[in-house]
């Protein structure tokens, strides 16, 4: 058997990774009851960007999610160097 040469930890998924996930299809979860529940129209106001704007609330529940997902992962997102010397699977 192949899986018995595995080590154990690459056997399994990674629990940080899942713990993630389950998180994530959470908050898609309470996205989707809060569209489906609000169906009423809105307004936006931000003068020094656009004047009012008006539409569903379930369009903007969407629209600030994607806004908050696309933050994180721009600050999130790796962009460290590392340095000249040995790295970890070297030492």
């Amino acid at each position: 058997m192949a899986l018995l040469n595995v080590p154990v930890s690459e056997s399994y998924m990674n629990p940080k990774l899942l713990l993630k996930t389950v998180f994530l299809i959470a908050i898609l979860m309470l996205l989707v009851m809060m569209g489906m529940n609000n169906r009423q129209t809105v307004s936006l106001a931000m003068p020094p960007l656009f004047n009012t704007q008006r539409a569903p609330a379930a369009l903007m529940y969407f629209g600030f999610f994607a806004l908050g997902v696309l933050s994180g992962t721009v600050l999130t997102a790796g962009g460290g160097k590392r340095s000249s010397g040995k790295s970890k699977s070297d030492k």
